[in-house]
């Protein structure tokens, strides 16, 4: 077993296409239409759906937003050097919400940044050995 996929709905799907291959450097991997189910969806990733878990945006018909529940936390992303991911981000016109430090209590390097929608990503620095 493995995970295939996280599904994220959207208020603005194009935006948030934008976001996730311009700014966080995923590839469009595939997308659908369901005008009878008021429905679309666009698969995001690093890579090939049959390699690794991807994102599913679903943007319903009409509804531009949502409100972030209290139980969602937050997708979390490898990076080999957070700062330099952070700056990318930002002059990508991305928000970074929490800058590239160590976690509390600890010494790994972290960073969190933030969709178009408000959900939160959280960078992992994870240099090679």
């Amino acid at each position: 077993m493995r995970i295939l996929h996280t599904m994220l709905r959207v208020g603005d799907m194009q935006r948030s296409i934008d976001f996730y291959t311009k700014v966080m450097g995923m590839q469009l991997l595939r997308t659908t239409d369901r005008p009878d189910q008021k429905y679309s969806l666009a698969f995001v990733g690093f890579g090939s759906e049959t390699d690794q878990a991807v994102l599913e945006l679903t943007y319903n018909y009409g509804v531009d937003h949502y409100e972030m529940g209290g139980a969602y936390g937050h997708i979390a992303i490898e990076v080999p050097d957070a700062a330099a991911a952070c700056q990318r981000i930002r002059e990508a016109g991305g928000a970074v919400t929490r800058e590239a430090g160590p976690v509390k209590g600890g010494n790994t390097v972290i960073a969190f940044v933030q969709d178009p929608d408000g959900y939160k990503i959280e960078l992992i620095e994870r240099r090679p050995q």
